[in-house]
């Protein structure tokens, strides 16, 4: 991008967000209405209430314009709102906080395809399972690396299957 344009990268909470904290004196001196600022923000960021999301606003400095680019969540952040919980372990591998089934790991994997490496729902859902493993979350009552070599050996077929043809991975 030219001079003209200045990215400030944010992470807000979803629909919450203030404009205190690191937000003000990375805007203000743009010359930017932060009232406004913080209404599209929070009207972008809405659906994902509850959530810390990644904000970028890219700001024309010569207008004085502004447009809001949301990321999308920390995966481990879409697994706990997924299932309900509030936090994951502080023992991972000593504490399990939680137990999710293998289509809500699906859930999480589909709506993280753009930011994953995967090529298919399986590949994707074996990356979220990995962020699992530290949270202390099982998956079907079985550690997340069981279900990962379950996917591998084929027991999770029909599941993704039927997934995939009721949600394409690559629109």
């Amino acid at each position: 991008m030219s001079d003209e344009f200045e990215t400030v990268s944010l992470l807000v909470d979803a629909g919450e967000a203030k404009p205190g904290g690191s937000m003000a004196p990375a805007l203000g001196p743009l010359g930017l209405n932060l009232g406004k600022v913080v209404a599209d923000i929070n009207a972008a960021t809405a659906s994902f209430k509850g959530m810390k999301v990644p904000v970028d606003v890219i700001v024309n400095k010569t207008k004085r314009t502004f447009t809001v680019e949301v990321g999308l969540p920390p995966t481990s952040a879409l697994v706990l709102n997924e299932l309900g919980l509030s936090k994951g372990s502080g023992l991972s591998g000593k504490e399990v906080v939680g137990n999710g089934d293998f289509g809500q790991i699906m859930n999480v994997a589909y709506a993280k395809r753009t930011d994953l490496l995967a090529n298919s729902i399986g590949a994707a859902s074996k990356e979220v399972l990995g962020t699992m493993v530290c949270m202390g979350i099982t998956v079907d009552g079985l550690d997340p690396r069981a279900v990962q070599k379950k996917i591998d050996a084929g027991e999770y077929d029909d599941q993704i299957h039927d997934f995939e043809s009721k949600n394409p991975y690559f629109n």
